[in-house]
């Protein structure tokens, strides 16, 4: 399978698409999921292309990966969080949707369950809140 370079998160790349930016570095984006499962819910994808974990190359996995944990460590500050839950999905039939690699980081606690992926979108003051949140905490 090839990248197709009008998926949605080229799309925000190209600054075509919105989003509500947590972190940014040289190689590396996280941003808020607009179909969030839990608070806080952040995405995390390299800024070349890459379709998913099978034709990345080492250098987009190294970088996404620390950017992951940079974020995951935000994370439980910002919401004294009792874990992380990391998930990345490769084809259809890994249950990829969005074929541009990306990481799901969700801040995770006893007993609470996430949310069904619905489809439904978040509300942009409540991305934007979550994100100052997780922001502060990268301080």
């Amino acid at each position: 399978m090839s990248y197709d370079s009008n998926n949605v998160f080229a799309k925000i790349l190209r600054g075509e698409l919105p989003c509500t930016k947590v972190y940014e570095d040289a190689e590396t984006l996280a941003f808020m999921d607009i179909m969030p499962r839990c608070d806080g819910h952040t995405l995390i994808i390299p800024k070349a292309p890459a379709r998913n974990v099978l034709d990345a190359t080492p250098s987009q996995l190294s970088a996404c990966i620390t950017t992951v944990q940079k974020i995951a460590q935000a994370q439980m500050k910002a919401y004294s969080a009792a874990g992380i839950t990391i998930q990345q999905f490769n084809e259809s039939a890994g249950g990829q949707v969005v074929f541009h690699l990306h990481y799901h980081v969700m801040p995770r606690f006893e007993g609470v369950p996430l949310q069904p992926h619905t489809g439904k979108m978040s509300d942009a003051t409540v991305l934007e809140a979550h994100a100052a949140k997780i922001k502060a905490a990268l301080t």
